[in-house]
C-alpha cells in the first residue's frame, strides 16, 4: 500500500517573497514603526505612504533572493535574525549597531543566561519558529529561468519605482524626521543588525592581522627619596553604575553612606568613552580620547597597564567580568568570574566580594610600587537582584528577575540601587584594607564606572545605545579618588585644590594620564592637561 504523503501548499516564489517582506515589515518593527508615528505624528499621510514605500522595499530585496536552492535558506535567516534583535529592541529599547554585536559575541554564558527568559522563548516561538516551520512546509514553485529573471526583475523594479515615488513625495517629511531623531533609521530590522553584524565580522578579521604597536617604552618613574615604602594605586574599574545613582553626587537615596565617612573625592561631571563594556574598558584604558578613539585603535596599540609595566611597576589585573577586553593582554591577569566560592558565586557568576581575599594575599605580597586593577561585576544588569547580598536590601520591593517587564519600574530601580549600596560597601571595605596597611604601604584607590544604564526613562533599558543616541544616564558614570597621607605627599599634592576642582568636567579620557600623574611616571605619551592632579601638584613629584 502506498504511503500517503504530508499535504504541503505550493505557492510561487514571489508570493512567499511578497508574504516575508510584509512579515518583516508589519510584525518584527513595533520599534521602528513606533518611532515614526511618534515623529511623524503631524503628518499621517506620509506615515502611510511610508508603510508602502518600506514594504516595496523588503519586497524588492526578498524577492532578489527568489531563485531555487537560495530562497528558504535567506527567507529563514531573515525571519531568524528579524526575531532575535527584535526581541531586545523591542524589550530594551537597545539598537543593535556593531558595538552591541561585539557585546553579544564577547559576553559569557553566565551574563546571556539573564536575557535567555521565558518571555524570550515565547518570543521566538511565535515570531521565528512557527514562520521558519511555515517557510519549509511550502512548496516553492519556481518559473522557468529566463521568465523568473524577468518576473523577478519586474517586480522589483516595480517596487523600487514606487519606493522612489513615495520617498520623493515626501522626502521633506522624511529628511527633517530623519535630521532631528537619526535613531529611527538605525531601529529598521533586521537591515540594521545585518549590517551591523557585516560590518563586526569585517573589522574583527582586520584586527585579528594587525600587529600591537608598543606605547610609552621610554617611561619610568621620577623616585619618591622621603618615602621608604612601595606606592601602590587600586583601580576599581566599575561595570554598569550610574552617576545619578550615587549619594555621592546628590542622588536623593543615600547609596553612599560608607563612602561618605571615608573622605573620598567625587567627581560628579564625568562622562564615558562608550555605553558598553566592550567599548569603554579600552578606550578608558588607552592613550586615546573618546574623539579619536576606535576599537581598531585601541586594539592595535599599547594602553595604559602596558606603559606602567614599561615604567619598571608591578601591574595585575583581576577580573570579575567579560575580561579586560584587551587591557590586561600584556600583563598578569587573574579571571576570578568562574570562582565557585559558594560565599559569593552561584550558577557560573560572583559577586565582587569574590576580590576581598585575593585583594589582602596580593597587597602582602607588595615589594616595590604597584598597580592593581579590579574589574567589577558591578551592577550589571537585567539581574540587578543577583549582585548583591540579602543584607544590602535596604530599598525595596525589588525587582527579583532577569525579565524586566515583569517588574515595575520602581521595583527595577530599588534592585539597581541596592546594587550601587553594595559597591559602596566593597570600596570602603578596599579602602579599610589598605588603610589597616598604611605602615608598609603609601596607597591610593581611583574608581571610575565603564558606562551608565537606563531603568526605563524614555522606555529605554539597559545600556549599549549608540553614543550619540545615548541618553545621559548611559553616560554620565561615578569617579572618585582616596588618598593615604603618605600617598598624597608622594605626589607633592595640595589636596585643597584637587578639592575645589572636582566640579570640573571630567571623563573617561582622564583615567590614563591620571594614574601616570598618581604614580610619578614620566613619558612622552603624557598629556598634564588630562591628568586631574596636575594642576595642584606643588612643584612637580617628589624626586632627588
Amino acid at each position: 500500500m502506498k504511503k500517503q504523503s504530508i499535504y504541503r501548499p505550493s505557492i510561487g516564489s514571489v508570493s512567499l517573497s511578497a508574504i516575508t517582506g510584509l512579515y518583516l515589515v508589519l510584525f518584527l518593527n513595533r520599534t521602528f514603526w513606533g518611532k515614526v508615528h511618534a515623529n511623524l505624528a503631524a503628518a499621517p499621510i506620509a506615515v502611510a505612504a511610508l508603510y508602502l514605500a518600506i514594504s516595496v522595499l523588503f519586497i524588492a530585496f526578498v524577492t532578489a533572493f527568489s531563485a531555487k536552492y537560495v530562497i528558504k535558506p535567506v527567507l529563514i535567516f531573515l525571519v531568524l535574525a528579524a526575531s532575535l534583535a527584535a526581541w531586545f529592541t523591542d524589550s530594551f529599547g537597545v539598537l543593535v549597531d556593531p558595538d552591541m554585536i561585539r557585546n553579544a559575541m564577547e559576553t559569557t554564558p553566565a551574563e546571556a543566561n539573564h536575557l535567555i527568559t521565558p518571555g524570550f522563548f515565547l518570543h521566538i516561538v511565535l515570531f521565528s519558529a512557527i514562520p521558519t516551520a511555515l517557510i519549509l512546509w511550502v512548496r516553492v514553485v519556481h518559473r522557468p529561468i529566463l521568465k523568473k529573471l524577468l518576473w523577478n526583475s519586474v517586480t522589483i523594479i516595480g517596487c523600487l519605482l514606487i519606493f522612489g515615488a513615495v520617498a520623493g513625495a515626501y522626502s521633506k517629511d522624511y529628511a527633517a524626521a530623519i535630521r532631528q531623531h537619526r535613531d529611527i533609521v538605525k531601529s529598521l530590522n533586521p537591515v540594521t543588525p545585518i549590517v551591523s553584524a557585516t560590518r563586526y565580522f569585517v573589522q574583527a578579521g582586520k584586527e585579528a592581522r594587525s600587529v600591537v604597536r608598543p606605547v610609552g617604552t621610554d617611561a619610568k618613574v621620577v623616585p619618591v627619596m622621603s618615602l621608604n615604602k612601595p606606592r601602590v594605586t587600586i583601580i576599581v574599574a566599575g561595570e554598569t553604575a550610574r552617576a545619578m545613582n550615587f549619594s555621592l553626587g546628590d542622588y536623593g537615596r543615600n547609596t553612599n553612606p560608607e563612602l561618605q565617612k571615608r573622605n573620598v573625592l567625587y567627581f560628579p561631571h564625568t562622562t564615558s568613552c562608550g555605553t558598553a563594556t566592550a567599548t569603554s574598558i579600552p578606550c578608558m584604558f588607552s592613550p586615546f580620547t573618546r574623539a579619536s578613539y576606535t576599537h581598531a585603535k585601541g586594539s592595535q596599540n599599547e594602553g595604559l597597564m602596558d606603559v606602567l609595566a614599561h615604567a619598571g611597576i608591578d601591574v595585575t589585573w583581576f577580573d570579575n567580568n567579560t575580561g579586560s577586553k584587551g587591557a590586561a593582554a600584556r600583563i598578569p591577569y587573574v579571571d576570578l568570574a568562574n570562582s565557585t566560592d559558594p560565599r559569593f558565586c552561584r550558577n557560573g557568576e560572583c559577586q565582587d566580594g569574590i576580590f576581598l581575599d585575593r585583594l589582602d594575599d596580593w597587597l602582602n605580597g607588595v615589594s616595590k610600587d604597584s598597580v592593581l586593577v579590579l574589574h567589577q561585576i558591578g551592577s550589571h544588569g537585567p539581574a540587578y537582584h543577583l549582585r548583591y547580598p540579602k543584607e544590602f536590601r535596604k530599598f525595596t520591593p525589588e525587582c527579583e528577575t532577569a525579565e524586566l517587564s515583569n517588574c515595575k519600574d520602581n521595583e527595577i530601580v530599588n534592585a539597581y540601587d541596592n546594587s550601587i549600596l553594595y559597591t559602596d560597601h566593597f570600596l570602603s571595605t578596599v579602602i579599610d584594607r589598605l588603610k589597616a596597611r598604611s605602615d608598609k604601604i603609601a596607597a591610593g584607590l581611583i574608581y571610575m564606572s565603564d558606562h551608565g544604564e537606563s531603568l526605563g526613562e524614555k522606555g529605554l533599558y539597559l545600556h549599549g545605545a549608540p553614543y550619540f543616541l545615548a541618553p545621559e544616564e548611559q553616560k554620565h558614570v561615578p569617579f572618585l579618588l582616596w588618598l593615604d597621607p603618605d600617598f598624597t605627599a608622594s605626589m607633592a599634592l595640595d589636596k585643597a585644590c584637587l578639592a575645589q576642582s572636582t566640579n570640573d568636567p571630567t571623563s573617561h579620557d582622564n583615567l590614563f594620564h591620571s594614574v601616570l600623574g598618581m604614580m610619578n611616571v614620566v613619558t612622552s605619551v603624557y598629556e598634564p592637561k588630562l591628568d586631574v592632579f596636575a594642576g595642584c601638584k606643588r612643584a612637580g613629584p617628589p624626586g632627588p
